[in-house]
This record gives structure tokens, C-alpha cells and sequence, in this order.
């Protein structure tokens, strides 16, 4: 009965293709500030609490490293680079299998913001970027988290059920 992982990342995938068309209708781009909505990064964060960092590890470098290739591709290996190592700092800090919403919530606030301070050290080393960080803090990554922390709302119940039957599925997996 090993369908719960095919089915994550399926779902990652689904998540990964409504970024790039339908959210770019949804969210209108003349907006003076301008936020980068990463449905995909949400649901890794999740993996990170409710299941396994290593996992939510793997998945950050793949799917970031998608997200390099089709949306980015200034730099290859950014997104990744970012998206695996929050992942994974986050699952160090809050592994916590029954994590409740308030915790969840402010774990996706941080992963945000830690991703996003990630990138923006990356492009200001490779020197992509010319604006300061407070700059970027207020008019990239404060909408960016607010976003997140509204999808995290709305993926809360049924993202936390389904890792929690992944989580149930690894569990009697080790025991047979």
C-alpha cells in the first residue's frame, strides 16, 4: 500500500505547473510590490515537519532545481540550493509529527523568509541584484510570506492528513 509518495509528488508536480500558469493571472504584476509565490516550497515545508528533513531535502533540490530551469535560469542551482538547505535547517529545528497550526505557521513564515534571505545572498554575491536587503525584505519577501501564510491555511488540514498517513504507511513499513 505504497501509494502516499507517488501521490506527494504528484501533487508537487500539480502544485509546480499552477504556479506557472494559473497564479500569474491571480496575482496581477502591476502591484509595486512584487511577491514570488512557491506552492511547491510550501508543501516541502510540510514534509520537513510532518514527515522527514532528508525527504524534504531531496525534494527541495529537485523541485528547485525545476524551478531553476523553467522559471529562473540566470543562475542554475540557486533555487535548489535554497529551497533543499531551509528545508532541511527548518526539519532540524521542527521536527514535530503532530506539529499544531500555530507552529505550522510559523514555520512557513521562517522557511520563507529563510529561502528568500538564502536567494538574496546568492544573487547579491554573484552580484544579480543591486537593491539592499531591506529593500528586498519589504518589497519581495514580506508579500512573499504573506502569500505562503495564506496557503499554508489553506493546505493545512489536508497536507497534515496526508503526511500523517505517509508517516503511518514508513511506520508500518519498518515494522513488517
Amino acid at each position: 500500500m505504497k501509494m502516499r509518495r507517488p501521490v506527494l509528488i504528484l501533487l508537487l508536480f500539480l502544485l509546480f505547473i499552477l504556479e506557472g500558469t494559473i497564479l500569474p493571472w491571480l496575482i496581477p504584476d502591476v502591484w509595486e510590490m512584487r511577491m514570488i509565490p512557491n506552492l511547491v516550497f510550501i508543501v516541502i515545508l510540510f514534509v520537513t515537519v510532518y514527515h522527514h528533513r532528508h525527504t524534504a531535502l531531496i525534494m527541495g533540490l529537485c523541485f528547485g532545481m525545476l524551478h531553476d530551469v523553467v522559471f529562473y535560469g540566470r543562475i542554475l542551482g540557486a533555487h535548489s540550493f535554497a529551497m533543499g538547505l531551509s528545508a532541511y535547517l527548518i526539519g532540524l529545528i521542527f521536527q514535530i509529527p503532530r506539529a499544531p497550526l500555530p507552529l505550522m505557521m510559523t514555520v512557513v513564515l521562517l522557511g520563507s523568509l529563510l529561502e528568500d534571505s538564502m536567494l538574496f545572498g546568492i544573487f547579491k554575491v554573484f552580484n544579480l541584484s543591486q537593491e539592499p536587503y531591506n529593500w528586498a525584505l519589504l518589497h519581495h519577501m514580506l508579500p512573499t510570506m504573506l502569500f505562503h501564510f495564506a496557503a499554508g491555511l489553506l493546505l493545512y488540514i489536508p497536507l497534515r492528513r496526508q503526511l500523517e498517513l505517509l508517516g503511518k504507511e514508513t511506520r508500518d513499513e519498518e515494522a513488517a
